[in-house]
């Protein structure tokens, strides 16, 4: 038996160096470890011995069964190697310093201007965050002084997911978040935070209203932050985008987040202030709710509003891109008609 099982492994070894595929690899194992295998008929041969003689016929044939076992699966990381580098050697190979025939993508023009008022609120010393989408109505109302059943909630027609939480009326909806993670200021070094993102309300759409816009939001949270402070920020921001003196009205407004409230409002680009539908004919856009932040949302925040003030704008950016690149109807951002977004460029 010993000696037929020393043929079984010259046998072997010679049908494995035959191989060049794994199917072929695959036909030795079961010719060898099959159910009816040549090494599997040796072990149904033990019976027929007995004592000592099976004893040692049996640890020859494990170990022969060991030892193709353990070459079939090293032989068949050299076959996969092999039609690896095959593939290789087969594949077509490209000059990838040829330039291409399709022409290159261009950033959204909301993207363009989010970036640009983005680099200038950095110099300034200010924190880029971003805003979850969905958010808990708590964050989105009561987080910012609007509690439930009250009247201001019916200026944002929002809409509701099954599960409770809702699509985000607007970028205030992060205030409380953002305020609670950094927490109270350290003296002389104020809070200042950046969080733009996309807002989403039932509006009825028209040339300046779409159901789905981008707002960017900013607040400053400090020592003796005053009116004063929010004014600069915002001259600031206004002269770095347009590059050009922009005129604005400042106007009292009603926003429950803030006291007191502002609406900063802009001349009108596409009619120059005599009227057009953009506008709605009355030659101003709204660009810019701001405010002192009110007490009782540094209170909901973690921050002791007896010890700090604070004062939060809320910029339309889809509206400011309207100005910013002269396009009359807002409708445009959303459409998906690339031959018109593709000619903006920063």
């Amino acid at each position: 038996m010993l000696e037929n099982l020393e043929q079984l492994k010259l046998k072997f070894n010679h049908e494995l160096n035959l191989v060049e595929t794994r199917d072929e690899l695959e036909k030795i194992r079961v010719a060898f470890l099959g159910k009816k295998g040549l090494v599997t008929e040796e072990l149904k041969n033990l019976r027929n011995l007995s004592g000592e003689d099976k004893k040692t016929a049996g640890m020859q044939v494990n170990k022969l069964k060991n030892e193709i076992e353990q070459a079939i699966v090293s032989y068949q990381t050299v076959i996969e190697e092999k039609e690896y580098q095959k593939e290789i050697e087969s594949a077509e190979c490209y000059d990838y310093s040829i330039p291409s025939e399709n022409e290159a993508g261009t950033l959204h023009p909301i993207t363009i201007v989010q970036r640009q008022i983005e680099d200038i609120f950095k110099t300034m010393g200010f924190i880029i965050e971003d805003g979850l989408e969905v958010q808990t109505e708590y964050n989105n109302f009561e987080a910012v002084n609007i509690p439930k059943n009250h009247p201001a909630r019916d200026m944002q027609d929002t809409y509701y997911l099954e599960n409770g939480q809702i699509l985000k009326t607007h970028t205030s909806a992060a205030q409380n978040t953002i305020m609670r993670k950094y927490g109270a200021p350290k003296p002389g070094e104020p809070l200042k935070v950046l969080f733009p993102g996309r807002c989403f309300r039932n509006e009825n759409i028209d040339a300046s209203h779409e159901n789905t816009f981008f707002q960017l939001e900013g607040m400053m949270i400090g020592d003796d932050i005053s009116i004063s402070n929010l004014i600069y920020f915002m001259k600031v921001l206004l002269s770095e985008v347009f590059k050009r003196d922009v005129k604005v009205r400042l106007r009292p407004g009603f926003f429950p987040f803030v006291e007191p409230g502002f609406e900063l409002d802009i001349n009108c680009a596409i009619c120059g202030g005599d009227g057009c539908p953009t506008c709605k004919n009355s030659g101003w856009l709204e660009l810019l709710p701001c405010g002192m932040i009110h007490p009782n949302v540094l209170r909901m925040g973690g921050i002791d509003p007896d010890r700090y003030t604070g004062f939060a704008f809320g910029l339309g950016l889809t509206r400011l891109a309207m100005m910013k690149y002269n396009i009359k109807d807002i409708r445009l951002f959303n459409s998906g008609n690339l031959k018109q977004l593709k000619q903006f460029t920063n």
